[in-house]
């Protein structure tokens, strides 16, 4: 993964299991549209980090199922990612949004040219 990818997928990931902690990798995977394998790299990243830790339940009488728990620690890697996050983002709205007003001054051209002829 990328650097850029991979801070988006851990604030992504951070900013799930604060919410959902009970929540398996491979939910996590369709949630967030990315692959089982690179959610399961960035869990053994955040754990091996101290930002996200394990905690054993049973989801049924013979299941046992995990909950990833932020620790303090994650809550402020989250909140750091976040920031960067949103700055990226922003900037990409930004982009696009001047593209758009780009390609409709184009259109309108267009069509008055269209309308000339």
């Amino acid at each position: 993964m990328t650097r850029t990818i991979d801070r988006d997928v851990q604030f992504r990931v951070l900013r799930l299991l604060e919410h959902h902690p009970e929540t398996s990798q491979r939910e996590i995977s369709d949630a967030l549209g990315v692959s089982l394998g690179a959610v399961n790299y960035v869990l053994k990243a955040l754990i091996e980090k101290g930002e996200v830790k394990i905690k054993n339940f049973r989801a049924s009488d013979n299941k046992l199922r995990y909950a990833y728990i932020l620790t303090p620690r994650g809550i402020e890697a989250k909140a750091r990612l976040m920031a960067g996050f949103l700055k990226r983002k922003l900037a990409e709205y930004e982009a696009l949004k001047a593209e758009i007003e780009s390609l409709d001054v184009e259109l309108a051209a267009q069509r008055e040219r269209e309308g000339r002829a």
